[in-house]
């Protein structure tokens, strides 16, 4: 379906060219290895931080206003991410405009100036940023279920931080952080549109005149937590509550992979799931209910999420856990298995239509992982699981012992919350 080329150079970077001939766009993004499960403690929020601090300035273009007008005088989106694993920045344009990405990134990651001025004016935009989470419930909630599930670790941080390290790193500990992760052979280049490889290679030379540089720090492998702590509650006055019940799961390439994520899909992967028809549309507990897997290189998390009637919370919850319940308990069907099959193929397609979806599937792969699954052999690899694959998965994954349950709403006593979860 899509092809692509893959080719590491002499110092270490990374090259994934993925051509698009059905489209006149054309995305540049680069993933580094730098995302906030590299960090300690005493500089956790640094890897979100550094990546808004790229944007304000370098040697072509001087300052945050250059870099914006650089993108929009072309019509081009850019953008950037902080995700656990990795770190992304990306220009998308028309194809005719590439060398403007290549040039604008280029300058971004290797020329940053990262002024103490614009370091101290960036603070305030974050701590918005915080304060625009912290008045957020739906996205909250779920870092403190990562925070519940994975403990007192890396894994288990807000990306964000907190407001007293966003107020106070110095520009050098973000120097430091930037030269021991931001290097060539932590780096993946990922393009994707209306372009060759040659085209690619040119302005790869021409703007990413990467040294030799190696990487010189590294993240802990996970340890699993051991905490028996099973309700993690923040009271908080909402018009709905927010919760997220789910266990710990595959790490990503995991044989059970996408058994996993036909189960998810199976419970909560859409208005026709058993989640949606059973708690949402049967019951009326909830407003927004899906099922979703998060697969990190060495662990994972398979949760339910919902917005519920704060007066019926405990029902949503019980719920919720009945479903749980039920296909541990049954065997699905073919029909329900090919009808999520589908489901996720679809999705897939449709969502690699766009250049910069591609180049973040092909590119994330190549970071993160030692090659590179096509799409057609993701596809494959769907097609392939049975109904026992989702029976073995869901009596693997959902014990009752192995529950965890994040709130926040109007609410106080997690007793209540901690009685609710057993089938």
């Amino acid at each position: 379906m899509h092809e692509y080329k893959y080719k590491t150079l002499d110092n270490g970077l990374k090259i994934v060219v993925s051509p698009m001939e059905s489209t006149q766009s054309v995305t540049v993004l680069v993933l580094v290895g730098a995302g906030s499960r590299y960090e300690t403690k005493d500089i956790n929020g640094i890897s979100h931080f550094l990546e808004h601090l790229f944007f304000k300035g370098a040697e072509r273009y001087k300052n945050a206003a250059e870099v914006a007008h650089a993108i929009d005088a072309v019509g081009g989106d850019f953008n950037a991410f902080t995700a656990k694993e990795y770190a992304g920045y990306y220009v998308k344009l028309a194809a005719h405009q590439k060398e403007i990405a290549f040039d604008v990134i280029g300058d971004m990651m290797l020329n940053a100036t990262f002024l103490e001025e614009e370091i101290n004016k960036e603070r305030g935009v974050i701590m918005e940023e915080y304060n625009m989470y912290q008045d957020t419930p739906m996205y909250q909630v779920g870092w403190d279920f990562e925070r519940l599930l994975f403990g007192e670790q890396p894994m288990g941080w807000d990306q964000i931080g907190t407001k007293d390290i966003i107020q106070n790193l110095p520009r050098q500990t973000f120097l430091d952080y930037k030269h021991a992760l931001y290097t060539p052979e932590n780096t993946v280049i990922s393009v994707s549109g209306n372009v060759t490889e040659e085209e690619v290679d040119a302005l790869i030379a021409k703007y990413f005149p990467f040294g030799n540089e190696k990487r010189t720090r590294d993240y802990l492998p996970y340890k699993k937590n051991e905490s028996t702590e099973r309700v993690i509650l923040q009271e908080k006055k909402t018009e709905q509550a927010h919760l997220i019940c789910g266990v710990e799961a595959y790490p990503s390439r995991h044989p059970d992979e996408y058994g996993e994520k036909m189960l998810s899909i199976v419970l909560g992967g859409g208005m026709s799931s058993r989640m949606f028809l059973n708690v949402r549309e049967a019951k009326g507990l909830c407003y927004y209910i899906r099922c979703s897997t998060d697969d990190y290189t060495d662990v994972g998390a398979f949760s339910t999420s919902a917005g519920v009637d704060l007066k019926r919370i405990d029902d949503a919850i019980v719920a919720i856990i009945e479903e749980y319940r039920k296909i541990k308990e049954e065997v699905i069907d073919d029909a329900e298995l090919t009808k999520a099959k589908e489901f996720m193929k679809g999705k897939i397609i449709l969502r690699l239509e766009d250049s910069e979806e591609l180049g973040h599937l092909m590119g994330k792969q190549a970071l993160l992982y030692p090659d590179i699954s096509s799409v057609d052999r993701i596809l494959e690899k769907i097609d392939a699981v049975t109904v026992e694959d989702v029976h073995r998965v869901a009596n693997d994954l959902l014990q009752e012992d192995k529950l965890r349950l994040a709130v926040i709403g109007p609410y106080n006593d997690k007793a209540r919350f901690e009685k609710l979860l057993h089938f």
